[in-house]
């Protein structure tokens, strides 16, 4: 038996690989070429056991469907189920306090999103804790920022977290 589904989609910031077991979506990447999609197939087969198959229908139909719905400007809150056990610890705290607390078209620093989870000053953490997402999108690191509004970094790169940004309305969008 497998343990996940996974499928690659179009999206408006390059196609993206998604993988589900039967708790929810598990894992979105960017840029899924295929050593992208290669190396996401390794990485889950290694942290969940067992194989995993193409599928876009079952436990993605429904990402698949609220995913183009964002993209298009439609969708402004994702109501998956989702499989956290790809993180664990302070960034699953981190990651589930972002995406109920961190809204469509806002923004929070990095810091202040530690002060959140009660732990002020580890806004180094934090940004680890971002890189480490392992559902971007969903949720939503795109959204978390330095204090005095910088970009800050973006593990999927800073023209993806523009684009994200811009769809939302928080930057203008990019001119090319």
């Amino acid at each position: 038996m497998n343990s996940f589904v996974w499928t690659v989609v179009p999206a408006d910031v390059g196609p993206l690989f998604l993988a589900a077991t039967d708790k929810g979506l598990v894992t979105v990447a960017f840029h899924a070429e295929p050593a992208v999609r290669d190396r996401e197939l390794r990485r889950l087969a290694e942290r969940l056991g067992g194989e995993g198959a193409r599928d876009a229908s079952g436990p993605l139909a429904e990402p698949i469907r609220q995913l183009a719905a964002y993209f298009e400007g439609e969708l402004r809150d994702f109501t998956l189920p989702l499989d956290w056990s790809l993180s664990g610890g302070f960034n699953r705290e981190v990651l589930r306090e972002l995406a109920a607390t961190v809204p469509y078209g806002t923004l929070v620093g990095y810091g202040d999103l530690a002060a959140r989870v009660g732990r002020p000053g580890a806004a180094q953490a934090v940004g680890a804790a971002m890189g480490a997402n392992p559902l971007p999108v969903v949720v939503p690191c795109h959204r978390v920022v330095e204090t005095g509004g910088k970009l800050g970094g973006f593990s999927s790169g800073l023209d993806t977290k523009r684009k994200l940004l811009a769809l939302e309305g928080v930057l203008p969008e990019p001119l090319f």
